[in-house]
């Protein structure tokens, strides 16, 4: 089989994998054991104030959606939100920790290393926009805090290796 056809399966059946374990069909006060038998483990958890726990569910790389589900210190779901949106983007400040922006929006699609003057560990994620763009967070290697952020040309429109509706924006 070749490459792309072999990515196009690929592609569809994470589309169908998404669909079938919708976190925003769960109800509040779903019980912690529902949750995961629904939707699996998570891809990563956090500790919140007050005895709670945030699950994160990211869709990869190539995903342009993470969801955090915060539980109560009993175990029962609060709320499922989709974190992968610009109204989120926009409350990352620099001087935020590592782990303060890891609870907030989840893994990143990619990280790299920048920096001319400065050296910076950067985050990048995916989302859904009508622009092919991500949004990339600089943090400090030495003090693991943020630096600055902004929205950047995502390079995957320019690979014809995913010239596809899943990620490119039709011109």
């Amino acid at each position: 089989m070749t490459p792309r056809p072999l990515f196009s399966v690929l592609a569809a059946a994470l589309l169908l994998a998404g669909c079938a374990a919708n976190p925003a069909r769960l109800a509040p006060g779903t019980p912690a054991a529902t949750v995961l038998a629904a939707l699996g483990p998570p891809t990563g958890e956090y500790t919140l104030p007050g005895g709670g726990r945030r699950l994160e569910y990211a869709t990869g790389p190539f995903g342009k959606r993470t969801w955090m589900l915060d539980l109560d210190a009993g175990g029962a779901l609060v709320s499922a939100t989709q974190v992968l949106t610009e109204q989120r983007f926009n409350q990352v400040r620099a001087g935020m920790t590592r782990d303060e922006l890891r609870r907030e929006l989840g893994r990143p699609s990619a990280t790299s290393m920048a920096g001319w003057h400065q050296l910076q560990i950067v985050w990048s994620y995916r989302y859904e926009t009508m622009f092919c763009q991500w949004f990339q967070v600089g943090i400090d290697p030495q003090k693991g805090t943020v630096i600055d952020s902004g929205y950047y040309p995502d390079p995957i429109c320019d690979d014809p290796q995913f010239d596809n509706a899943l990620f490119r924006h039709r011109r």
